[in-house]
């Protein structure tokens, strides 16, 4: 075919394939290889096992010309229903698409055939290929993002999330991993099984510091997406400060915090309260006894030095946490990551039909991020409503239906643990009342793909808004023996007494 005809034909369809670009305005022509772009196609329907081996590595946009797409398309067609893939298959194809006279002719699609050395370094030529095509990309999408740039009237934040957005959509397409023998992948479930065993409390994960969960969970496992999810007021911001406070200070492993609701302050003065056992409304007016500020001073030592990282970015989008992440396992070697909540998150720069779509990917690309990095990453999820218009001891008890918003949630984590405290919901005396609740939580573990569920008991003490094993001595016993009343507008009760200046989140 002419080299003016085709030339028409590329201009013609640059805006339905959006990373044929144009010269520069220094005349510079988009990357591209046109030559091995033929070198490719001739040498699949040359080759019978061809298509399969460059099909992970490149799609019809990986190709510059239009031609030249339209005869990969044709190819996919014919591999899509397992026809075999030759000269006179692929000119059939592209005859009952349409689009033969569009690409040349029979003529052309034989002339590709005839451009082909050698299939012995196909894979080679198809990943310069794909790489001319996202380098293409690129200059697309730092094209449009100049220009709007230039708009005065355009918003400098939404643009930048919209840029790093695209950056990492394009990133996406290059992050393609080969298939491995099983032999290193055994070695390396070998070596964990080896270093678990020498542990002393068998922990092959992180662990939380809570012993009966623990013995669930074997600790938190490498690249897991852990869900723990409560409607509110269940305690679980005092659950997972609890849990990195004994990440940190018992264990001494590298945690990191991203707050989406509380500022770095309130975070550190939770944590305050939890390791020095100081009522809340004293941290907040400073007004300590002389044996409190003996206290304080004490016990604060402890979290000096602790391998703890905060964060307090509101409406965090999931690339930016993906960048402060990199960068934490990279400086600090975090080994557990917690998100404080997944729906105060945002996948900015992208275009979503509905809350719930947005939602499916945060959650995604949480479990993405888990496994590119290797950690555990935990995140807290509100529940629905529907657990308050349960009713009976059973009814309040949380489901994985009850999941905030994306069944997506569910789909993506590897572990689902609801935080119950019976208590909040039934007077005591009523029916279902368990005395043996009172002052407890359980954590209920709903999902576990790799193991078993089960329910865990742990103590929880509001006054310092923490969560401990119940076997642990508490040096500030609740007083168990005050009354309770139901709180107006809500389907539970509080105590009434000092401790509830401090609420729970």
């Amino acid at each position: 075919m002419p080299i003016t005809s085709n030339t028409r034909q590329t201009r013609g369809n640059r805006r339905q394939q959006p990373n044929v670009v144009g010269p520069n305005e220094s005349g510079k022509l988009p990357p591209q290889a046109p030559e091995l772009e033929e070198s490719v196609l001739g040498a699949i329907m040359l080759e019978k096992e061809a298509y399969g081996t460059v099909a992970e590595i490149l799609t019809p946009n990986s190709f510059y010309k239009d031609a030249h797409r339209k005869v990969y398309e044709a190819m996919q067609n014919l591999a899509a229903k397992e026809d075999p893939i030759d000269m006179l298959s692929v000119t059939e194809q592209l005859r009952r698409n349409g689009t033969l006279d569009e690409v040349g002719g029979p003529l052309f699609v034989s002339q590709l055939t005839s451009k082909v050395a050698s299939t012995a370094h196909l894979l080679y030529h198809a990943r310069i290929v794909a790489q001319k095509s996202l380098a293409r990309d690129l200059i697309e999408m730092a094209s449009g993002i100049t220009q709007k740039a230039y708009d005065e009237q355009q918003d400098v934040e939404e643009l930048m999330q919209e840029a790093e957005a695209r950056i990492f959509e394009i990133s996406q397409l290059s992050q393609k991993r080969d298939v491995v023998q099983i032999d290193p992948v055994i070695e390396e479930a070998f070596e964990r099984m080896r270093k678990a065993s020498q542990n002393d409390n068998n922990m092959s994960g992180v662990p939380s510091g809570f012993t009966d969960l623990d013995k669930v969970t074997s600790g938190w496992q490498k690249s897991d997406l852990i869900i723990i999810a409560a409607r509110p007021a269940m305690g679980k911001t005092a659950f997972v400060l609890s849990m990195a406070k004994n990440i940190a200070v018992n264990y001494s492993i590298p945690v990191a915090l991203f707050s989406l609701e509380m500022s770095n302050v309130q975070l550190v003065n939770r944590l305050i309260m939890n390791v020095c056992e100081i009522e809340g409304d004293k941290i907040r007016s400073g007004k300590f006894t002389p044996t409190e500020w003996n206290q304080l001073e004490s016990r604060i030592t402890a979290l000096m030095g602790a391998p703890i990282y905060v964060d307090d970015t509101p409406s965090l989008s999931v690339f930016e946490l993906r960048s402060k992440a990199r960068k934490l396992v990279r400086e600090h070697k975090i080994q557990c990551l917690i998100i404080d909540y997944l729906q105060l998150m945002n996948a900015s720069g992208m275009s979503f039909g509905s809350r719930e779509q947005e939602v499916s990917i945060i959650s995604r690309n949480l479990k993405a991020l888990a496994k590119e990095l290797d950690i555990p990453i935990i995140a807290l999820s509100q529940l629905n409503r529907g657990v308050e218009g349960r009713t009976g001891v059973e009814g309040k008890r949380p489901q994985l239906s009850d999941l905030r918003e994306s069944g997506a949630i569910e789909q993506d984590a590897d572990m689902v643990c609801f935080i119950h405290r019976p208590e909040y919901y039934f007077r005591r005396g009523s029916d279902g009342w368990d005395e043996s609740m009172i002052g407890m939580a359980e954590i209920i573990v709903a999902k576990h793909r790799n193991g078993a569920t089960d329910t865990i008991k742990l103590r929880f003490e509001q006054r310092h808004a923490r969560f401990v094993n119940p076997g642990e001595d508490n040096p500030y016993p609740e007083d168990l023996n005050q009354e309770a009343t139901l709180d107006a507008g809500e389907a539970g009760y509080t105590i009434q007494s000092k401790m509830n200046e401090t609420v729970p989140y």
